[in-house]
């Protein structure tokens, strides 16, 4: 066997894991909303217009109750589920949050952690972390604990605390103050951020 054609071979496998890295949803342009359900769908809005400073857009709904299994097959949920309805608010310059509530024999009415499978939270990016912390603190909104800095690795620079909804949902901001992320002096791509 030539050396070109082992050294053909032996970067095949990298050659393949390489394209299938590249491999991704065909036309996906990146996220368009984020949805989640919280159990008073009018009081969450009036939270992230309210307090947030979001922008209520519109409301859809509502949806069931079906004779078939349409909730089910389309939705993964009980087929008695019902949607009385779902809002679309939009947050300064990132993606649109779709805003539901549901009722359904089976539903579990209590928050996941973050801990949780399932667990998740949003993060809003703000320019001033203290000034934004005062600001909830004054609307009576609990943060969690004091805003921390990374100091090192990919995440350095990046200022972070967790805040809670009325409702129990988690929720982050983060701020860079110091103008870039540790990962950013070694790749060129960029995660998004109002500051790119």
């Amino acid at each position: 066997m030539t050396f070109t054609l082992k050294r053909k071979l032996l970067t095949l496998p990298l050659l393949l894991a390489a394209q299938a890295a590249q491999a991704e949803l065909p036309g996906m342009q990146g996220p368009q909303h984020f949805g989640f359900t919280v159990p008073d769908r009018q009081a969450a809005v009036d939270f992230f217009v309210e307090v947030i400073g979001c922008e209520a857009y519109f409301t859809i709904g509502p949806f069931g109750p079906f004779e078939d299994d349409w909730m089910t097959v389309n939705l993964n949920v009980h087929p008695e589920a019902t949607i009385p309805a779902a809002h679309l608010v939009r947050c300064g310059d990132g993606t649109n949050l779709e805003i539901f509530e549901y009722t359904a024999p089976d539903q579990r009415t209590e928050q996941p952690r973050n801990s949780d499978i399932g667990g998740h939270h949003i993060a809003f990016y703000v320019d001033d972390m203290d000034q934004a912390v005062a600001y909830l603190k004054e609307n009576d909104v609990k943060v969690l604990g004091e805003p921390h800095t990374f100091t090192e690795g990919p995440m350095e620079g990046l200022t972070w605390v967790y805040f809670m909804a009325p409702w129990g949902m988690q929720l982050e901001m983060v701020s860079v103050p110091f103008g870039s992320m540790g990962y950013e002096e070694e790749n060129s791509g960029r995660l998004w951020d109002p500051r790119h």
